[in-house]
């Protein structure tokens, strides 16, 4: 529970809370779901995501294997629902969300492609990615570190060859990245503003795959 307070609290930091809206920002940019669509958070982990996609209008049913992150996730304000489970064996049936999202949780996990074809098999629209890039100022800072410590760092050549293995095919994919310069300082926020979203070498890498 200590863990995930801590977790939870940095995202309510200033620095924490301007990557937070950066990222959120950069998937919502991607999906563009319409209100009222269905989403899996997979790793939701404190919910902190679960609740910023709900709060953009989207019913969120969160899954995490940790029951401590559960537990801490059900204690926050907010109208998702949260289950206990694995990402490489989602409990749900063929399609049954519109969207599933994995926030910097596929990180964490020991065989992603397989996560992310189990993502893909729940959803009817697409899926979308916030991964740690291995190209960026931040894994250069940060890497086997803190929070990051056990965290595999992946890049858009890696993350092709999971699409690869989708079963049905993607459709399109589109990959872009955010938090440049992750000080998150004034002259941070305003380089964030001025550089394209196309840059291959932001910390934050998103990827979204539609049907």
């Amino acid at each position: 529970m200590t863990d995930a307070a801590a977790y939870e609290a940095w995202y309510h930091t200033p620095r924490g809370a301007w990557i937070g809206q950066q990222e959120l920002s950069l998937l919502l940019e991607l999906m563009q779901p319409a209100h009222g669509q269905t989403l899996l958070d997979v790793g939701s982990g404190t919910g902190y995501f679960s609740r910023t996609f709900a709060d953009a209008g989207l019913k969120v049913t969160g899954i995490d294997p940790n029951p401590d992150m559960i537990h801490f996730a059900q204690t926050q304000t907010g109208t998702v629902n949260y289950v206990q489970g694995d990402a490489r064996q989602l409990p749900f049936a063929d399609k049954r969300f519109d969207y599933c999202s994995a926030v910097t949780s596929l990180c964490f996990v020991d065989q992603p492609a397989k996560a992310l074809a189990e993502m893909w098999r729940v959803s009817r629209r697409g899926v979308v990615l916030g991964l740690l890039n291995r190209h960026s100022l931040l894994y250069r800072n940060k890497y086997n570190t803190g929070s990051y410590r056990g965290a595999r760092w992946d890049d858009r050549a890696t993350v092709t060859q999971w699409i690869a293995q989708l079963t049905p095919p993607a459709g399109e994919y589109k990959v872009k990245t955010a938090v440049f310069f992750p000080s998150g300082g004034n002259l941070s926020r305003v380089a964030e503003q001025l550089l394209p979203r196309s840059l291959s070498w932001g910390g934050f890498l998103a990827v979204y795959i539609a049907r």
